[in-house]
């Protein structure tokens, strides 16, 4: 079985560990995986701040990139939940204002082929144990896009309570908005503040040596409020706990 590997630009240009992870841990599961070198940012930054029309390039060259791939994986359910319910929503708009069928055909093709890398390993591949091994404490923030948008519901909690070693606490108000939200914290910086200082306490309360998401876009913004408070917990994707093995730790 092969994948295609929708790496995102903020794990390209930041957490490159992350992309890394993603393809070990699919080869160690059997995959062959695929980086098509044409793939760019979804245009998830564009369209949040209210520039429709300039996300449309985006679109095209990111169903370019991926035409012909049965199935596209990504470790960031907030660009997972780009594509999968924003870029129909475009291509509807892009038809009704008269300019032909071209991008809702796009989204048509590509979004039922994109899957978060969660419910890839569980829906697709039919795994929960993914013979992982990271022997410390971590509590696991949900991202509001895989929570609200794609409905991940317990596909991360299970990846991690399959992984040797871990121990797994559970976060109080985790269904609460860490506070970054994209463009959010650019555009009310204060608020976004305060709602990271509320998950950070929550996080911090666990006693958990991990902060552990699946977007690192939210991992962004709680580490930087961590590191600023002098925290000694550490924000880490889930992907590179589940990569990890006895055999090859985590460096």
């Amino acid at each position: 079985m092969r994948a295609a590997l929708f790496v995102t630009c903020v794990n390209d240009a930041l957490y490159p560990r992350t992309g890394i992870a993603v393809v070990r841990l699919l080869e160690r599961l059997g995959m062959d995986v695929d980086f098509p070198a044409a793939q760019s940012c979804c245009g998830q930054p564009q369209y949040n701040t209210g520039y429709r029309h300039e996300t449309e390039p985006l679109m095209r060259r990111t169903a370019r990139a991926f035409a012909g791939h049965e199935f596209v994986v990504t470790p960031s359910g907030s660009c997972a939940a780009m594509i999968r319910e924003h870029y129909p929503r475009i291509g509807r708009k892009a038809a009704a204002e008269g300019r032909g069928g071209e991008l809702a055909e796009a989204a048509a093709s590509l979004a039922p082929r994109v899957y978060e890398l969660t419910e890839f390993l569980v829906d697709v591949l039919g795994v929960t144990d993914v013979g992982a091994y990271f022997p410390h404490t971590v509590t696991y923030h949900p991202s509001c896009h895989g929570l609200r948008g794609l409905g991940l519901g317990d596909r991360p909690s299970r990846l991690l309570a399959a992984v040797k070693g871990l121990d797994l606490v559970e976060l109080p108000g985790a269904e609460e908005c860490c506070g970054f939200g994209g463009t959010f914290a650019v555009k009310n910086p204060d608020v976004s503040t305060a709602m990271g200082a509320d998950k950070m306490a929550a996080a911090a309360g666990t006693g958990a040596q991990v902060l552990c998401g699946a977007d690192n876009s939210c991992l962004a913004h709680l580490d930087g409020l961590l590191r600023r408070a002098d925290s000694p917990m550490r924000t880490l994707h889930l992907a590179e706990i589940l990569a990890a093995t006895e055999e090859e730790p985590l460096p």
